[in-house]
């Protein structure tokens, strides 16, 4: 696998016309045939759907502040069957995405009918006598270790509510369980009882996650010429993506490392560490929506994804998927004549798109916003590979790992949780499935 000092992005420039003056009215064209909004931030789930409505709404400040900030949060309480209080309570905590939580939304996703029975997993929860309060934040593109502060307001909020001494479930969902683990983690650190028996990620990125480079440099590529608020690498370029990225990349002309290339994921791998890495008193459980036994999707590495071009050619972009390591491999290129002409090329950095993991349709999301034909196999990438997502044991700096290992033949101690469950397919970052809804609902039973 590639290594922090060797896997790195190249981009060539190619601007012998900068220097020519901006045709009257090209910027305003250029402008208008690029995406709009932040890229790669999730859509709203449809109005008709409506999500059930909570006994009770809090709203959060954060335990601690953190570079100066306090960040805030809201949860929704859902009681349980029976219930009139909090008697046995899951925090389930919103993952990564840009700007404010939207808790319906996330209720929606978290209880939509899987197959094959068409059960809902939030709907069973309650029916087990498990209380759930979903937590959301008001940015969810801060750094973690401030929502974390936001957690830990809601560990003390569940406790101070609940009736009886049931022992908490904590996690969350995808960048929600990083927020937990840190949350949980700092509190132990602090001499503080958080009264949780059980930790529960979702599809987290325990040792990273992946945005094709291509994408990510595509998104300054938009802001640069299309200047708004928020920008469409707002996301991109948040403290929460640069901590959850394995590969970054500042700016469309960037050349460089890309291995955790943000000194703020290094900051934050130092954090965890400082806290202990994962809390120790909990029994601490995950969950990955990538295949266990190895067996990816098939994205082949180094094909092209789509081609765009507007204009009359004066606008346009090549997208490719990533390449398998080896030196200055083509990723593809951007142009906005006269202003802007790039080739990008990477070195010693691996084919994640395809790997075994959770998915996101990000190929097919901007594709679609730039009105370009795709083609179905290229529409989504490895989000979580599923090596993250059940926190194998390896350095998650320079990642000296099988992005294709099989995970099951693996001995239980090669993973930094006590107990896992991946999918039987690699399905998408966050979905509710059979085989992972049924397990939680085991384990949680126990």
């Amino acid at each position: 696998m590639a290594t922090q000092g060797a896997a790195r992005i190249d981009v060539e420039l190619a601007l012998r016309q900068e220097s020519d003056p901006v045709p009257a009215g090209r910027a305003e064209q250029i402008a208008a045939v690029l995406p709009k909004g932040v890229l790669f931030a999730a859509s709203a789930p449809p109005a008709a759907e409506q999500a059930r409505a909570p006994q009770m709404e809090w709203t959060l400040t954060s335990a601690w502040p953190y570079q100066g900030r306090t960040a805030t949060g809201t949860a929704a309480v859902h009681y349980a069957a029976g219930h009139e209080r909090l008697v046995r309570p899951m925090i389930l905590a919103d993952g990564f995405g840009y700007g404010a939580s939207d808790l319906r939304g996330l209720w929606h996703h978290l209880d939509t009918p899987y197959p094959p029975h068409q059960q809902r997993l939030l709907g069973q929860l309650l029916a087990q006598g498990i209380d759930v309060v979903l937590l959301g934040f008001g940015a969810r593109h801060m750094h973690i270790q401030a929502n974390a502060g936001v957690a830990a307001t809601c560990i003390r909020r569940v406790i101070s509510e609940r009736a009886g001494n049931a022992p908490l479930i904590v996690g969350g969902l995808g960048m929600g369980g990083l927020v937990t683990r840190y949350a949980l983690a700092e509190m132990e650190n602090r001499g503080e009882d958080h009264q949780t028996a059980t930790y529960l990620s979702y599809d987290a990125p325990h040792n990273g996650a992946w945005i094709p480079l291509i994408l990510q440099q595509l998104a300054y590529f938009a802001q640069s010429l299309s200047p708004a608020e928020p920008g469409q690498a707002a996301l991109i370029a948040s403290p929460a993506a640069q901590q959850l990225l394995w590969a970054w990349v500042e700016s469309g002309r960037y050349s460089g490392p890309v291995a955790t290339a943000s000194p703020l994921r290094t900051e934050f791998l130092e954090d965890l560490r400082r806290v202990g890495w994962f809390p120790v008193r909990p029994r601490k459980l995950g969950v990955a929506n990538g295949a266990a036994d190895g067996t990816g999707r098939n994205v082949p590495p180094d094909h092209l994804v789509f081609e765009w071009s507007e204009l009359g050619g004066l606008v346009g972009a090549t997208v490719r998927t990533q390449p398998e390591r080896g030196v200055n491999r083509h990723l593809g290129g951007m142009r906005a004549v006269p202003m802007w002409a790039s080739k990008s090329y990477t070195s010693d950095v691996g084919a994640f798109d395809g790997v075994p993991g959770g998915t996101l349709p990000l190929y097919g999301m901007l594709a679609d916003k730039l009105g370009a034909p795709i083609a179905g196999r290229y529409r989504s990438t490895c989000f979580v590979p599923s090596v993250s997502a059940v926190a194998l044991q390896y350095d998650p700096l320079e990642w000296p790992v099988d992005l294709y290992t099989d995970i099951t033949s693996l001995s239980p101690e090669q993973s930094q949780l006590d107990d896992y469950q991946c999918d039987s397919h690699n399905s998408e970052h966050g979905e509710v499935t059979g085989v992972l809804a049924d397990w939680i609902l085991g384990q949680l039973g126990k």
